[in-house]
């Protein structure tokens, strides 16, 4: 990692006539991938924003390509200075540190999330050719990390009886919905807010998927379930400007409210078993702290939903007290450690 620091830092001087000194760069940042991000600050007092990422492990073609293209549509990303994919360093444009989800316990909030609402609106407007399909099969491999990773790896516990048919329903459900260019991590840790503006990072992994799935990451992701009252307020909003834009056809609220849902349960299934793989192979513990909010998460999409009772059943009574038990053993060892 230090020969690679150093190549970044040396390929960062070249572009700004400071060979003879590297610069010292400030770290940002590193996510759930192979990725890192560190602020170059230059001597005019500007910044920039490096990505490092490794292209044995990372392919940043997409990333170069929809940030020119989604530019090119309006959207509010960062801009590009100079890239060079052989070895993986993009140097961008410094949005800051402020994220979406710093600013929504204020008086904001409203305001901020309406913005939110209407740029996930206008990236599912946008055109999708060359865009992977975020197909069934794509679907039930990510829930499948759910009986495998936090299950089986992070629980020592079985599936439940009928798990297969519970996957199969959900895969059914969210495919079955019309496809729209997804940004696919479209949260408020990817929303940042500047220069009274949100602007949207993190896009590479943008999909030809299903038509709920950015609303979803917007509303339920690392952060407590929102109240009945904002978020049945919120999906209307969304449901109305995507029919409004023409990017969806007329669907009942009800209806709607149900593919919300479902995707939202596909969604926070995946990333239970997701966010263990990343605490168990790739030795990332701190997302085993966000596993209780997405229980919430799976709460919310399938408590009431015909056909999962038994599997809400088994969820409430057998795998959140596990969860619960193994979470504090965790913790414990921690301490102790």
């Amino acid at each position: 990692m230090t020969a690679r620091l150093d190549a970044l830092r040396h390929w960062a001087a070249s572009h700004h006539g400071l060979e003879s000194t590297a610069p010292e760069l400030e770290i940002v940042t590193d996510d759930a991938s192979f990725r890192r991000y560190f602020r170059l600050h230059l001597d005019s007092g500007h910044s920039r924003i490096l990505m490092d990422a490794p292209p044995e492990h990372e392919n940043s073609h997409a990333f170069v390509e929809i940030a020119r293209q989604w530019r090119d549509h309006g959207i509010a990303v960062p801009e590009l200075y100079h890239v060079d994919l052989d070895q993986g360093f993009i140097e961008m444009e410094d949005l800051g540190d402020e994220m979406l989800r710093q600013h929504l316990q204020n008086g904001q909030r409203e305001m901020l999330m309406m913005q939110a609402i209407k740029t996930s609106v206008a990236i599912a407007a946008l055109p999708t050719d060359e865009l992977p399909i975020y197909d069934a099969h794509w679907l039930g491999e990510e829930l499948d990390l759910f009986p495998e990773w936090c299950l089986k790896q992070w629980l020592d516990m079985a599936p439940p009886q009928g798990w297969t048919q519970i996957r199969e329903q959900l895969v059914a459900a969210v495919s079955a919905q019309p496809r729209v260019c997804v940004h696919r991590d479209f949260h408020a840790q990817n929303l940042m807010w500047h220069e009274d503006q949100l602007r949207v990072i993190d896009f590479q992994g943008a999909v030809l998927g299903p038509l709920t799935f950015d609303l979803v990451c917007l509303l339920r992701d690392r952060n407590n379930a929102w109240p009945e009252s904002d978020q049945k307020r919120w999906i209307e909003a969304w449901r109305q400007q995507a029919q409004g834009a023409g990017v969806m056809a007329p669907v009942a609220p009800e209806a709607f409210r149900r593919m919300v849902d479902l995707t939202s349960a596909q969604r926070s299934l995946k990333v239970l078993g997701g966010f263990c793989r990343l605490a168990l192979r790739d030795n990332k513990p701190r997302y085993l702290t966000l596993l209780p909010l997405f229980v919430e998460h799976v709460r919310q999409g399938l408590t009431g939903q015909p056909g999962f009772e038994t599997f809400m059943q088994w969820f409430d009574t057998c795998f959140v007290p596990a969860l619960d038990a193994r979470l504090i053993q965790h913790r414990t060892g921690c301490h102790e450690a």
